[in-house]
């Protein structure tokens, strides 16, 4: 009898599979039957062209589809930038406005590309070019317009949904997930060509996780024509080759540059058209300068989008030409900078800096960071050599981060190098949730714990058991958990962040042409990882120390000190007797148990506390 009602259930199942397909098959016919029926039966390629808005800028952009396996290719112009990319029916490229050209290897990036695939191949009808199941059918009102909507799953691609107007059948959207972005285009404006009908205005925005949309991240597409089944050859999706917009200005073609480490960041002296300029070297970032470097420079920038970072808000980014950017004998011709506020980076960091130096270094560099012995090596291409005794981790990249693969206490992990972050391991929001991490590592209580583009990051401080890189193990990490829902640490397709806490125990390379890490350790390998032992986050204010956050149930806390306090002296020293560095430095180091006199002004009002330092997450 079981087997019998099983057998009943199973034939349901079967039922009503073949009842939503249909349901789906019949909206996607009306759709086929709404833009040109027939004619899409001999439909090859299409190519596109008009123009494109976004930020504040806009200019040309000409797109061409081939439409029997989805490889498609775009370029624009924005202001006075210029970039393009594609898809050449395997992996996804970039061209930034810069000149750099990469592939997008990530198998989420893979993923959104095949998708993406999909849909230009109008593979809805056509399942044999690119195979997709479908779920129900939906009927959704928006803005007091009615659609039909369905949801795709690509073979080999990400979920998308598709939304179709009830009124004519034409498709009006387009909503797919974008890292921890979730993008929906919107598709109207339909016009007879060729004898199709295809959308002349197109408007993609991007919300994020927690549902917040910007019209900083819009862009706008508007078609002044269309041409079906153009002539086409693979040339046209191809990977472009990058323009030979670097060098190294000596005979050796090895670059070596001294640094200064504050904060576990990297500073390095450089030149921006013959100006002296302060940079920090970053992967995780772009080249970048604050709006006063900008000004101080005579760089004028274009535009007005947003950008994101580890903090909750989004600033404005300008983009910018420069003439020339040197770090010692390394030059990059025509570089272009984003112009974006860092907020309170100096009071951060203790030590000005005009911006930073990232993705395009490394891009057209070999790059080796001698950790211990303060220097950074940029190296032609074919001159670049890797540390002696180096373990070799492959990388990937996404967008323009390297992101490796390793365990973390038998966990897989995918996380992303970071030069430009002062913290060891940051664990992503979704990451956390999954694996019950707060409640596994018995984490501190959230606080302040970094600060970057867009402000404060907060997060759980934790130890760590052991993160396994190719053969290496790192040991007794204290890291951080982030359980929010805003900024780059919500992306659900990463694990994590690893920054200046885990590297600066190795001399770190990175062949970016070979998509190869290298890790030799050094004599800071196998020492403890020690975490704050106050419960301050402490912003330099002149002669003062300003106390941004004050840890709950921390040492600070449990001694009365708040947020604004301004502390003026410690342990009967004024705090302009050593620099915001050395500060943290001894409330990390200092054993638990000592005790430090705090005095401070609150309001006005002199206060005076006193600090029994202890430990926060258990001791390395």
């Amino acid at each position: 009898m079981l087997k019998l009602l099983g057998n009943f259930a199973f034939a349901a199942m079967l039922t009503a599979a073949a009842a939503q397909a249909e349901d789906a098959a019949s909206v996607l016919a009306q759709y086929k039957s709404a833009s040109g029926g027939a004619v899409w039966d001999g439909a090859k390629t299409l190519h596109m062209g008009g123009t494109l808005s976004t930020g504040g800028l806009s200019g040309d952009v000409s797109i061409v589809q081939d439409l029997q396996s989805g490889r498609s290719a775009d370029s624009y112009k924005l202001g006075s930038m210029e970039g393009a990319d594609g898809y050449d029916g395997k992996l996804a490229w970039e061209r930034d406005p810069g000149g750099e050209v990469a592939a997008q290897d990530t198998p989420e990036a893979v993923r959104r590309a095949r998708t993406q695939a999909w849909v230009d191949a109008h593979a809805y009808w056509y399942p044999q070019r690119i195979p997709a199941t479908f779920g129900p059918l939906a009927e959704r009102e928006l803005d007091g317009l009615s659609y039909r909507v369905i949801e795709a799953h690509p073979e080999g691609g990400d979920a998308v949904t598709l939304w179709f107007d009830a009124r004519n059948g034409l498709l009006a959207r387009v909503v797919q997930r974008q890292g921890p972005d979730t993008a929906t285009t919107v598709l109207d404006d339909y016009r007879d060509t060729n004898g199709v009908r295809i959308p002349f205005h197109i408007t993609v925005d991007l919300t994020d996780a927690a549902g917040r949309t910007d019209p900083r991240r819009r862009s706008e597409i508007k078609l002044d024509h269309v041409t079906l089944n153009g002539a086409i050859t693979d040339a046209d999706f191809a990977m472009p080759a990058m323009a030979a917009t670097a060098h190294i200005d000596n005979p050796n073609g090895v670059a070596r540059i001294p640094f200064e480490l504050l904060n576990n960041h990297i500073y390095v002296s450089g030149r921006i058209d013959g100006k002296p300029a302060r940079f920090l070297v970053d992967t995780g970032g772009v080249n970048l300068l604050t709006p006063a470097a900008a000004k101080k420079f005579g760089i004028v920038g274009e535009g007005k989008m947003a950008a994101g970072g580890v903090g909750e808000q989004r600033v404005d980014l300008a983009l910018a030409h420069a003439n020339e950017v040197r770090v010692g004998d390394a030059v990059l011709d025509h570089p272009v900078f984003y112009i974006i506020d860092l907020g309170k980076l100096a009071e951060v960091e203790g030590s000005d800096a005009d911006g930073l130096v990232g993705y395009e270094m490394f891009r057209r560099f070999g790059v080796t960071i001698d950790y211990a012995g303060h220097t950074l090596t940029l190296a032609d291409p074919a001159k670049f050599a890797a540390p002696a005794q180096a373990s070799v981790v492959p990388f990937e990249l996404n967008d323009r981060i390297p992101i490796i693969a390793g365990t973390l206490d038998g966990v897989p992990v995918r996380i992303s190098v970071d030069t430009g972050s002062r913290a060891s391991l940051t664990l992503h929001s979704p990451f956390v949730r999954e694996h019950d991490l707060v409640a596994r590592y018995h984490a501190a209580p959230e606080a302040v714990v970094g600060w970057g583009v867009g402000g404060p990051s907060r997060g759980l401080p934790a130890r760590y058991g052991v993160l396994r890189l190719g053969d290496r193990e790192i040991r007794g990490i204290a890291g951080d958990l982030y359980t929010g829902d805003k900024g780059s640490f919500a992306n659900p397709d990463l694990a994590g962040n690893l920054g200046g806490g885990v590297l600066r125990r190795f001399t770190v390379a990175f062949d970016y042409a070979k998509k190869k890490m290298y890790l030799a350790p050094n004599a800071d390998f196998g020492k403890p990882d020690p975490f704050d032992r106050s419960g301050l986050f402490l912003l330099g204010d002149g002669e003062a120390l300003l106390i941004a956050d004050v840890a709950p149930e921390s040492a600070a806390a449990r001694a009365g000190l708040h947020a604004q306090d301004r502390v003026i002296a410690l342990d009967g020293k004024k705090v302009g007797t050593s620099s915001l560095v050395e500060w943290r430095t001894k409330l990390r180091e200092l054993p638990a148990g000592t005790r430090v006199k705090v005095e401070a002004q609150r309001d006005g009002k002199d206060e005076t506390a006193e600090l029994v330092l202890a430990d926060r997450i258990p001791a390395a």
